[in-house]
């Protein structure tokens, strides 16, 4: 369900794949669609008039499971790296909208949740979360916080784990990581990047640690600029072939279609006082 190029900046609420959403009509024909289940961001249609987010046309959009694909939000847990279900059980809560805003130049959406029973049930903690997207002519940004609402401090790990779009894995390359050093996943290792670029030749999972750099994916005409703050980690991840054969709402080629490039906390908890607050963002531009 997309909308006219004409329309001026501004949001309006929508129906996507059955889900409530809000869509922010940006300028120079950009948009963007967040869904209230899981606050998370479905769509980005660039200034070029292409979409750069993947979604897999399997996904699920009744709550039962989080959405596959967008840019679900990982919270308090990221992966499988503690006793939470798989990162962690924001994706499938039904968000607020806390503020929305537009101008010429841009339009702005943020959305909320807290605790209640149900998250204590599974993690005993005050909080509150909101994710704010910013859409502009020339770039994306997302930003993530979190707030200790209790007398007691807590831990967290967590990612904005961004599904990018691309046309064939095999042929892009992410710049960015040489000298870094990163755990993968599927061995246990610890290594240093030594090389110019990233290729994916096979299943990739890799958590790069203490990334100061941006990051590019390079993808042809979907090539894309990847900027974090706050965050300190960086994931690169791919299914590939059998990967993608074990997930049932992914399309047995869906892996060809996607990278996610995400920003993370994974390699260290951040620890939040009593209090206290912490956020990250995560910047994407189209190139």
């Amino acid at each position: 369900m997309m909308t006219s190029a004409t329309n001026k900046p501004g949001i309006e609420e929508i129906d996507f794949h059955g889900t409530p959403a809000l869509r922010l009509n940006g300028p120079n024909d950009t948009s963007a669609v967040i869904s209230k289940l899981g606050a998370q961001l479905l769509s980005w249609i660039a200034a070029d008039g292409r979409e750069r987010l993947f979604v897999s046309k399997k996904a699920i959009f009744d709550g039962s499971v989080p959405i596959r694909g967008g840019v679900p939000v990982c919270f308090p847990q990221f992966a499988g790296q503690g006793s939470l279900p798989k990162h962690g059980f924001v994706r499938t809560r039904q968000w607020d909208v806390e503020a929305q805003r537009a101008g010429d130049d841009y339009a702005l959406l943020t959305l909320t949740t807290s605790d209640d029973a149900a998250s204590r049930a599974h993690w005993p903690h005050a909080f509150k979360i909101d994710l704010t997207v910013m859409l502009e002519a020339d770039r994306l940004d997302i930003e993530f916080g979190v707030d200790n609402t209790g007398d007691a401090p807590f831990s967290f790990t967590g990612a904005l784990h961004t599904y990018l779009r691309v046309v064939q894995v095999e042929d892009v390359t992410v710049e960015g990581t040489y000298g870094v050093s990163y755990e993968d996943k599927l061995t246990g290792e610890v290594k240093k990047d030594s090389g110019t670029h990233v290729s994916i030749e096979a299943e990739t999972d890799r958590i790069y640690r203490h990334v100061t750099r941006p990051l590019m994916l390079k993808a042809g005409n979907l090539t894309v600029g990847i900027q974090s703050d706050g965050f300190p980690d960086a994931v690169i991840w791919n299914p590939w072939v059998e990967g993608c054969a074990r997930v049932k709402d992914m399309e047995a080629d869906d892996w060809r279609r996607m990278l996610c490039i995400e920003a993370a906390v994974a390699s260290q908890p951040v620890v939040v006082a009593p209090g206290e607050s912490w956020s990250g963002r995560q910047s994407l531009v189209p190139l």
